[in-house]
């Protein structure tokens, strides 16, 4: 597909052609630049995808605007009176150019991503994701085409046996461990949060819960491909994800089948975690769903 035709097509086969886009470059870094200096090929990876993806936005939508986790500000917390071009803007682009750094720079891990979804003001009373995708470029297809998940995956097969729960491999909340022994259930290890989100979506877990921090563009697509294909997906209070907010971080998240959500948020409440905080409390977006 070249460009222009990438270009003329709906804002959700172009949020997965971009992050298929994005996924072919990054592999192709991979392959060319190696193992042997993991925190050079992390930056290369960061740096080589946020400009692929912003420059291709600037050219095929450039009435949108853009929040990216490599822009230098886009950990910043906006404060009252301040304001930053997404917060007047009707559409904004919320991109992980790679998700998951530490599995991309290992040889032989394909627990890594590319986070692309939209967000639309005019869309819901509060804003909505109205598009997303995921890819996954280090895992295929059954015709060898790299992995691109969008918003309309069917729900996963019910699994029998106890609830598997996707978990960090490096740096799990403490309660999860909590958790996982309440409910009996088994955690899974895996990077990205990208990959874990996806993991419930193709069933190979039942749930993903995390609390450790994160921001919009660790979630934001995941979500959106979450709840397209009907899962359940919330803070761990059961409360709305919101999107383009004054502060972008969105430090903790539950996605699950729709049928363990009251058991998993239940269970978490009596864990007795407590809901991280963000330092700016305004209603700029909520996800759809």
């Amino acid at each position: 597909m070249t460009e222009d035709e990438a270009g003329r097509l709906d804002d959700q086969r172009f949020a997965q052609w971009l992050a298929a886009e994005a996924g072919v470059a990054l592999t192709a870094l991979r392959d060319r630049q190696g193992f042997a200096d993991p925190k050079a090929l992390k930056d290369a990876g960061d740096r080589a995808s946020h400009e692929l993806m912003t420059a291709a936005l600037a050219r095929l939508r450039p009435a949108d605007a853009v929040l990216s986790e490599e822009e230098a500000d886009a950990r910043r917390a906006w404060a009252d009176g301040e304001r930053a071009p997404r917060h007047e803007a009707d559409r904004v682009w919320i991109i992980d150019p790679l998700d998951g750094t530490r599995e991309f720079s290992e040889e032989g891990r394909d627990d890594w991503a590319v986070h692309v979804a939209l967000w639309q003001r005019s869309a819901a009373p509060d804003g909505a994701l109205v598009a997303g995708a995921v890819g996954m470029p280090a895992r295929t297809t059954v015709d060898g085409t790299p992995l691109v998940l969008g918003t309309t995956c069917p729900p996963p097969k019910p699994s029998d046996g106890p609830i598997r729960i996707a978990v960090s491999r490096s740096r799990p909340p403490a309660f999860v461990g909590e958790l996982v022994e309440m409910l009996g259930a088994t955690a899974v290890p895996m990077g990205s949060a990208g990959v874990k989100v996806c993991a419930v979506v193709t069933g190979e877990v039942d749930a993903y819960v995390h609390a450790g921090g994160q921001y919009e563009w660790d979630s934001a697509a995941p979500v959106a491909v979450a709840l397209g294909a009907g899962m359940h997906a919330s803070r761990i209070d059961g409360s709305p994800l919101r999107y383009n907010r004054a502060d972008p971080r969105l430090p903790d998240l539950l996605v699950c089948r729709p049928e363990l959500a009251d058991q998993l948020l239940d269970a978490i409440a009596r864990t007795g975690v407590e809901m991280p905080a963000s330092t700016v409390t305004d209603t700029h977006g909520q996800a759809f769903g």
